[in-house]
């Protein structure tokens, strides 16, 4: 079965996905099948319209089955009187898409691996077929998303990814109108690569900005060059295009995922925090240099050695500076408080992103009036190796 969906997606156009979907699942006695996206903001799961497919209400992603699903990654199962109802997390690598839901007379166990490995492949074709349609993301729009929003979340790499070593994810508010803030991240053997932009203004002048200096960092970094070199090719492309009172903080690191060395150069961002024991231990100072686009001296790069199991919040000034409803700043002293808070069942960081996220946007009343970007990196330790080494099918 999977063979076949996989040879017959090759030359599939994306509006015949979703009764391809159908089809597969009604191989093995599946039906009533919904394949429901992940909206913007991360608190919606919304369904895909198409042949054949259920299209029932959107669900939240806090207080259903569904997103039980997609917060765990983990198959949920619900008896109902016709069979069972399975909500399967739809994973691209690691990168959660949305949930694969569908009914069955009964399940065992070569059902439960048979539509795990379905899950997987059904979200891969759905992140191929998105480079060329825009109907998989017109789906997950839940409201309309302005210009300078639309470059940004082009701009951006996967929300998350993890390996047995590391794992990353982040996130951006306003979903909908975000402008001047991204983030970018690359694993190159063993050094992952994170960096993180807040482009002065809001709007589009904002979005290009961003946009300019990300290209830049990314085309330096595919030269592997250090973290200096790295502060100097955008400072460099963002004066170049730019006026002189025009600016972006930025901040760039490197963790060395074998020995877990983390490098940082910050220029003009806040200081990340570390946490441990799902704790904020420290803030992460260092010196800081000016700004890219102002020319700034040589930054200084800064080191920390982490333990197994240490995350890394980097975060924008917006997150900190915004005001609550009472007029009072924000401060980092209540985002200590509420990143603690997230991270207290231990959860992956993706989920602790996604709840960090929100709880700041309930506690400022849903009000943002600035960018607000969250990325959270843990070091694990140990090696990949073993995922290399063929073993039995499971």
């Amino acid at each position: 079965m999977l063979g076949s969906l996989l040879d017959r997606a090759h030359e599939m156009p994306p509006h015949l996905i979703a009764p391809l979907i159908a089809q597969e699942i009604a191989i093995i006695g599946g039906r009533d099948v919904e394949v429901l996206l992940q909206d913007y903001d991360q608190m919606t799961l919304v369904p895909l319209r198409g042949e054949r497919l259920l299209v029932g209400a959107a669900l939240p992603i806090d207080g259903s089955m569904a997103g039980r699903a997609f917060q765990t990654d983990l198959s949920i199962e619900r008896a109902q009187d016709d069979g069972v109802r399975l909500f399967v997390p739809l994973l691209d690598g690691t990168d959660r898409v949305g949930v694969l839901a569908f009914t069955l007379d009964a399940v065992d166990d070569d059902d439960r691996r048979l539509t795990r490995r379905l899950a997987g492949l059904v979200a891969d074709i759905l992140v191929t077929k998105s480079l060329y349609t825009d109907r998989f993301f017109q789906a997950r729009r839940r409201q309309p998303m302005s210009l300078s929003a639309e470059m940004q979340w082009q701009l951006l790499p996967p929300l998350m990814m993890t390996t047995p070593q590391v794992a990353v994810a982040g996130a951006l508010e306003p979903a909908y109108d975000v402008a001047g803030d991204s983030f970018d991240y690359a694993l190159n053997d063993d050094i992952l690569h994170v960096a993180m932009i807040d482009a002065m203004g809001h709007g589009l002048s904002a979005a290009v900005m961003a946009t300019l200096a990300v290209g830049a960092y990314r085309h330096a970094r595919r030269f592997d060059v250090g973290l200096e070199d790295l502060y100097a090719a955008m400072d460099e492309a963002v004066a170049s295009q730019f006026a002189p009172d025009q600016f972006a903080t930025a901040q760039m690191a490197r963790l060395d995922v074998s020995s877990g060395l983390l490098q940082w150069v910050n220029a003009g961002h806040p200081a990340p925090l570390l946490l441990r024991g799902h704790r904020v231990v420290a803030a992460l100072d260092s010196p800081t240099t000016l700004p890219v686009g102002f020319g700034g001296a040589q930054p200084v790069v800064t080191e920390k050695a982490l333990e197994p199991g240490d995350r890394v919040l980097f975060f924008t000034d917006g997150l900190i500076e915004e005001h609550n409803l009472g007029g009072e700043e924000f401060g980092v002293t209540r985002l200590r408080v509420l990143i603690e808070r997230a991270g207290l069942d231990g959860g992956p960081v993706q989920e602790t992103v996604r709840r960090l996220s929100h709880s700041l946007m309930l506690e400022r009343g849903g009000i943002t009036s600035d960018d607000a970007t969250l990325l959270l990196l843990e070091w694990r330790g140990g090696t990949a190796d073993h995922l290399a080494v063929a073993g039995e099918p499971s």
